[in-house]
C-alpha cells in the first residue's frame, strides 16, 4: 500500500514503523498492538502520513493525554516558533538541564563586527556558541550553507576576549541546532570543521527526542489538556518545560484555567514527568 509523506514523496506504508513511534509514546505492547491494527484496516492507497498521525493520536489520547503528548513531541517543538525565540529557551532548557549555564541573546563584538548569539553555554570553565535554525514546515532542512555561515560567525568570535559569565571569557566550541535535520553535506561540513551539531534525529542516540525521553524535558507545547492559546500563554511567562508547572500551579492560574481543568493539567503533568524509559 502506498502512502503519501509531508514531502509528497510516494512510499510505502510499514506498519512496524508506525508500531516503533507507538511504543516510544510509553503506550503498552498491547494498546499499541490495537491501535496499529485499527490503522491497517483504515489504510487506502494514496492517504497521507499526516492523516495516519492524527488518526494514531486521537487512539493514544483516548488511552492516556500523555501518551498523545509524547507521540506529538515533534509537532509541539514546531509550535515554539514561528520566529524561534522560544526554541531558543527550550535548547538553553536542555543545556541547563546537562548542568551547563546558559544565556540567552547576548551581543559581542567579534574582530570584524557584532554578532547576537542566540545561546551561550558553560561548562568546565569551557564556553560554546550556539545557533539556532528554527524551520516552521517539517520537511525543511538545514543545508550546508548554515554550518559555512556560522563557522565564519564562530571565527570571527573565537581568540576574542568577552563578557560573558564573567570577564575575560573566550568562545571556543560552537553548536547549530535544528528542530529539524541537516542535510548529509552540513553534517560532513560540521564534522570537517569540529562544529557540534543537534536536531530531531542527530546524532543517533543523543538528539533531540532522546533528549526528551531520557529526561523528560518536554515543552508545554505537547500538553493536550491545554489549547494552543494557553500554551502560547504560558511561554510568555517563561515556562517552558512540562516539568516547570510540577510546582506551579499559579502559572496554570494566570493564564485563566479553572479548578478543575487545572487538575486536569496537572494529571497530565504528573504522568509526563516519568520520562519513557522509567515506564
Amino acid at each position: 500500500m502506498k502512502i503519501i509523506k509531508h514531502s509528497g514523496d510516494v512510499v510505502d506504508f510499514e506498519p512496524e514503523k508506525l508500531r516503533k513511534s507507538l511504543l516510544k509514546s510509553g503506550a503498552n505492547p498491547k494498546i499499541v498492538e490495537d491501535i496499529v491494527s485499527k490503522i491497517c484496516k483504515e489504510i487506502y492507497e494514496g492517504i497521507s502520513t499526516k492523516h495516519i498521525y492524527k488518526r494514531a493520536f486521537g487512539l493514544l489520547k483516548k488511552e492516556a493525554n500523555s501518551h498523545a503528548a509524547r507521540y506529538n513531541l515533534r509537532a509541539a517543538i514546531q509550535l515554539l516558533g514561528p520566529a524561534g525565540f522560544f526554541f531558543e529557551k527550550y535548547i538553553a532548557k536542555l543545556f541547563s538541564a546537562e548542568k551547563y549555564e546558559t544565556k540567552n541573546n547576548i551581543i559581542l563584538q567579534g574582530k570584524c563586527v557584532s554578532h547576537e548569539i542566540d545561546v551561550l553555554v558553560k561548562k568546565n570553565n569551557t564556553i560554546a556558541m550556539i545557533e539556532c535554525k528554527f524551520h516552521v514546515g517539517r520537511e525543511a532542512a538545514s543545508d550546508v550553507k548554515v554550518p559555512l555561515y556560522v563557522f565564519s560567525r564562530f571565527n570571527d568570535l573565537k581568540g576574542r576576549e568577552h563578557t560573558i559569565f564573567s570577564k575575560k571569557e573566550m568562545i571556543s566550541k560552537c553548536w547549530i541546532v535544528t528542530n529539524n535535520r541537516f542535510t548529509a553535506d552540513a553534517i560532513d561540513f560540521a564534522k570537517c570543521s569540529g562544529i557540534n551539531l543537534l536536531s530531531w534525529d542527530y546524532p543517533k542516540n543523543d538528539n533531540l527526542k532522546t533528549k526528551n525521553d531520557i529526561d523528560c524535558l518536554y515543552p508545554v507545547t505537547c500538553l493536550t489538556t491545554l489549547t494552543i492559546a494557553e500554551k502560547d500563554k504560558l511561554l510568555i511567562l517563561d515556562v517552558i518545560l512540562v516539568k516547570e508547572l510540577s510546582n506551579n500551579s499559579d502559572s496554570l492560574e494566570k493564564i485563566g484555567l479553572t479548578p478543575s481543568r487545572i487538575k486536569n493539567v496537572l494529571k497530565e503533568v504528573r504522568e509526563l514527568s516519568v520520562c519513557v524509559l522509567d515506564l
